[in-house]
């Protein structure tokens, strides 16, 4: 399974990581200097989650934002009682 939002459609992106090195030139130095790129991934929050989609309940993986939103309807409580013996 993919790490996809369901509702907002987020997905791990690709992006860089820069290494600097020096003192910036309005701190008395020559200026900072990248001296590295390399590769890397932003990852989102993922959840699986418990949701009625479509009148029905099911494992969905979403968001934390999507959650935070209010994007997921969540199914209601069962209040479960043993049957009583007599």
């Amino acid at each position: 399974m993919s790490r996809v939002c369901h509702f907002t459609g987020r997905r791990t992106t690709a992006g860089q990581s820069i290494c600097r090195r020096g003192k910036a030139v309005k701190h008395g130095g020559v200026g900072l200097n990248i001296t590295g790129v390399s590769k890397r991934k932003f990852k989102p929050n993922i959840q699986n989650v418990r949701a009625v989609i479509d009148g029905k309940i099911c494992r969905i993986k979403v968001s934390a934002k999507a959650i935070r939103m209010g994007l997921v309807v969540k199914p209601p409580k069962r209040n479960y009682k043993p049957a009583e013996t007599a």
